[in-house]
């Protein structure tokens, strides 16, 4: 059926024969016989799509080997690690990404843990997007194996509607890659992305914009993208418990109470999204961290690891050519409470030294006999390489650091990143004389 024949008529589309009927009520396809049926009136008319590989890694590796089809797969790391993904078998058992590795097993003792293989991961993740940007040019990547789609103006290219080319896709997907995906269609980022959870594995979901408000309105305010524990437990104390409740408060008033996301709430809370389908996806933040197989509490223990992450996030700043501004420190107890402390750099940075000195302030205000089992350092605020380490008539000192630091780089880039390493990386631990610029930590 032609585009032009589909968006005269409310239409139905088989996802396995791709043929299109007029709407009716069905249990399978006329042709093929599938039951794997999409019934929309507005199918045939909406562009935007966030389409999302199931259970990644774990398909992944249950495609290379074909023995692990029928067990539970848990990627991730070792005892002390956590869950990167978990295959819908596990998840069954209350498995699911960023669990502790021993609550995992616990949940699911019989499960096949396997170490997570980022190369290979990536790779596939490329092949996946190669063909994406064949069903349309307008690829937003989200992350390694999720990205928005805006097939606008693709009915001529692909003869079909939008919603019959990202059928097609995501059947490529499954028999040239050997992994599944979910689709979410609808008119909107937004609600893209929430229609992709609503059926995995496989899912096809669809939200339009006559159901829009009254989809969202019985939902927790958590479906609404930026409401993280925090101020999901601020809108609780406020009596905001569902999109409903935000649907009845008016943007001004949600501006009041809660700044700038508030017009957020406001506006995704009715199923309105203006944002666009980029091309390019900028990184907020460039980041490492560590999960220690004992936890550690003294600073002797922590510095030393505490530098090795400084040098691997400068180490990515210099290679992206870019810079950051903020640094975050991130630390997790050995009861699982996780804490955060940032400072505001004067001036953005990419030297190793200068994260160092930086996230040393913050990890020494926390040193008082707690145990950590995780350590991280980000950096954001990102901007351009060439405002990086400016000149600091208040420490002297800084041109000689940097000039040391880059003539280390020098030396690593011909002969390996093994070739200097400092005393800070091997336990040896060297406090760094404190600058005389002061650090403004946000909490």
């Amino acid at each position: 059926m032609t585009a032009a024949a589909a968006e005269r008529s409310p239409t139905l589309l088989c996802r396995d024969c791709l043929g299109w009927f007029p709407k009716r009520s069905l249990e399978s396809c006329l042709s093929c016989g599938s039951p794997r049926l999409i019934q929309h009136d507005e199918l045939s008319g909406l562009t935007i799509a966030h389409i999302d590989c199931d259970a990644f890694y774990a398909s992944v590796e249950k495609r290379d080997d074909p023995s692990l089809a029928e067990k539970p797969v848990i990627v991730g790391g070792g005892q002390r690690g956590v869950v990167s993904a978990a295959c819908y078998i596990a998840r069954i058992d209350g498995v699911h990404s960023a669990m502790p590795m021993f609550k995992a097993l616990e949940a699911c003792p019989n499960a096949v843990v396997i170490r997570p293989d980022m190369r290979k991961y990536t790779a596939v993740g490329h092949e996946v997007r190669t063909l994406m940007r064949e069903a349309t040019p307008l690829v937003q990547p989200i992350s390694i194996d999720e990205a928005f789609l805006d097939l606008t103006g693709t009915e001529r290219l692909h003869k079909a509607p939008p919603a019959e080319t990202l059928a097609r896709l995501v059947a490529r997907i499954q028999e040239e890659i050997g992994i599944t995906a979910s689709i979410g269609l609808s008119y909107n980022k937004f609600l893209a992305k929430v229609a992709s959870d609503i059926d995995k594995p496989r899912g096809f979901s669809v939200i339009g914009r006559a159901e829009a408000m009254t989809f969202l309105a019985p939902r927790p305010t958590t479906v609404i993208w930026g409401v993280g524990k925090s101020l999901h437990r601020k809108l609780l104390n406020d009596g905001l418990r569902t999109v409903a409740d935000l649907q009845a408060i008016d943007e001004v008033e949600l501006v009041r109470r809660y700044g700038t996301m508030g017009t957020r709430l406001a506006r995704f809370s009715k199923g309105v999204d203006d944002r666009q389908v980029e091309l390019t996806s900028k990184a907020k933040s460039v980041s490492n961290e560590t999960t220690f197989k004992t936890d550690l509490t003294s600073a002797e223990q922590l510095i030393p690891a505490l530098w090795r992450l400084c040098e691997s996030v400068s180490a990515s700043l210099k290679h992206k050519h870019i810079s950051g501004q903020v640094v975050t420190l991130k630390l997790k107890t050995a009861d699982f409470r996780s804490l955060t402390r940032r400072t505001n750099l004067a001036a953005p940075t990419q030297l190793a030294d200068t994260l160092f000195r930086t996230a040393l302030a913050l990890l020494e205000r926390e040193l008082d006999g707690r145990r950590y089992r995780l350590l991280g350092v980000a950096v954001s605020e990102l901007g351009e390489e060439r405002d990086a380490d400016p000149l600091d008539l208040a420490d002297p000192d800084a041109g000689r650091r940097k000039k040391a630091e880059q003539a280390i780089d020098q030396v690593r880039e011909k002969l390996g990143r093994s070739a200097i390493k400092k005393g800070r990386g091997f336990g040896t631990v060297i406090r760094p004389q404190s600058s005389r610029r002061p650090h403004h930590p946000r909490r």
